[in-house]
């Protein structure tokens, strides 16, 4: 946290608060890592004289991005082709195998440098070793919401352990005057038997912190539950007693069905909506419309780089954007100001930290971004009037290299595309290093098992 103060001004300030404020000529006042003021430029400087004054000319501030849905990992652009179970059982979960911690932590580095070079500084990040993600959070900067990859199941003992998250818990939840978060985790309610999931619902509760897991990704899981328990995913979620955790987040939540979205409306659920990865393994196209009508946060998830592949949260929106036009056949379904908020103030809500960020609000904590508007997507670039256009040109134009300045906590961590806080290319040049042991183990694995690994249990 800085002990300075500094006003942050551009041409137009986007609030993302309420009222979707838009702020011509406008400023804040940075205190302490805590927004101190919202204005114009001529109001902030006159009622805070001799404060330094920041010009970021020819751009656009706005809340820093909130990433609901995140795998660390550096598989980038070798696992394709393929549907998401063959997926799974092919590349992802030999690669849980033979993971060793110094290459998570590597991975991690990899991710949070490229979320902060892109204008996203929170990032919930489900993903194993991650004492090592949260020293990679510590130095570099962002905002972490750290949620261990746990397997509490005989058959899924390459996956980290609830003692493991326990601990991660006790170390490092609310760290860094709050900007390291710790949730339970559970990569899918089958990937734990019934001891297990008593103990995650537990810890949530005890720690009073947030639950996360993916489920209904995929049309078999419906089936799978179905055939289980006999009943749908979010039901059997509920009979079990995860939404009697202070948050519980869903990753995908492609299929679910009306009376799912009514029953979990009334429950402390919110669904993290990954656009690019439902599409690229063919999982299905969310229900988004009806979800966020019956008041569910859905925030914008970009998943991780191997079924994305990348982190860029402007062109997550924008297909976000595009996918809900194709799901409801309607060119309006979700306008740019709301998908914007799913990728801010939503989203924020969807964590549980919208008391904290998501928003340019006086109180909140100093995550904010700057877009340049002097690029050929920003072109025209019509600030208000009958054409403004501010709004559609972010989530519809916008990519993560027209970032100029990010900033958590009130801390200066990338300005003109230089990543302030780490060596990017020491970053690189680590992930190169480690690589190919990870896949060299992983095809020696799969070798030895001849391919032979099964998604889920019976029981």
């Amino acid at each position: 946290m800085t002990d300075t103060k500094l006003i942050l001004a551009a041409d137009a300030l986007l609030t993302m608060d309420a009222d979707n404020r838009v702020v011509m000529d406008g400023a804040v006042l940075v205190d302490g890592g805590i927004i101190a003021a919202v204005g114009t430029l001529k109001d902030v400087v006159a009622n805070n004289p001799g404060v330094k004054t920041k010009h970021l000319r020819n751009t656009v501030l706005l809340p820093g991005l909130v990433n609901t849905h995140v795998h660390s990992g550096f598989l980038r652009g070798t696992a394709e082709y393929l549907p998401v179970w063959d997926w799974l059982t092919q590349h992802i979960n030999p690669m849980h195998r033979v993971l060793q911690p110094h290459e998570a932590e590597a991975a991690s580095w990899l991710c949070y440098a490229e979320s902060l070079l892109g204008g996203t500084t929170t990032i919930v990040d489900m993903w194993r070793y991650m004492d090592g993600s949260a020293k990679a959070a510590k130095e570099i900067g962002n905002r972490l919401v750290a949620v261990p990859y746990v397997g509490e199941h005989p058959d899924y003992n390459y996956f980290d352990t609830l003692d493991m998250n326990e601990a991660m818990i006790e170390t490092w939840h609310r760290k860094l005057d709050g900007r390291i978060n710790l949730w339970v985790g559970l990569e899918h309610p089958f990937y734990s038997d019934d001891a297990g999931h008593r103990r995650a619902i537990d810890m949530a509760k005890r720690y009073n912190t947030g639950f996360h897991t993916h489920c209904s990704e995929a049309r078999i899981e419906v089936d799978g539950f179905v055939k289980r328990y006999g009943k749908r995913p979010m039901f059997v979620l509920d009979d079990i007693g995860f939404f009697e955790t202070p948050l519980a987040m869903i990753a995908h939540a492609v299929w679910l069905d009306p009376d799912e979205i009514a029953m979990i409306s009334g429950k402390r659920v919110s669904v993290a909506h990954n656009p690019v990865s439902n599409m690229k393994l063919a999982s299905g196209i969310a229900n988004v419309r009806e979800l966020l009508d019956a008041g569910v946060p859905v925030g914008v998830g970009t998943d991780g780089e191997k079924e994305n592949n990348n982190f860029d949260m402007f062109e997550e929106m924008k297909v976000a954007s595009l996918l809900g036009k194709l799901r409801y056949d309607t060119v309006q379904p979700l306008d740019s100001w709301e998908v914007l908020r799913m990728g801010t103030i939503t989203g924020a809500r969807a964590i549980g930290l919208d008391h904290e960020i998501g928003s340019i609000e006086t109180g909140k904590r100093a995550d904010i971004i700057a877009v340049r508007a002097d690029t050929p997507r920003m072109t025209p670039f019509f600030r208000d009037g009958p054409y403004a256009n501010l709004h559609h040109n972010i989530v519809h134009a916008v990519r993560g290299s027209d970032v100029s300045l990010t900033m958590v906590d009130g801390k200066i961590l990338v300005e003109e595309g230089d990543l302030k806080t780490a060596d990017l290319k020491a970053i690189i040049a680590q992930v190169h290093k480690v690589a190919p042991g990870l896949f060299d183990r992983r095809a020696a694995f799969l070798a030895e098992s001849k391919g032979d690994m099964v998604q889920w249990t019976t029981s």
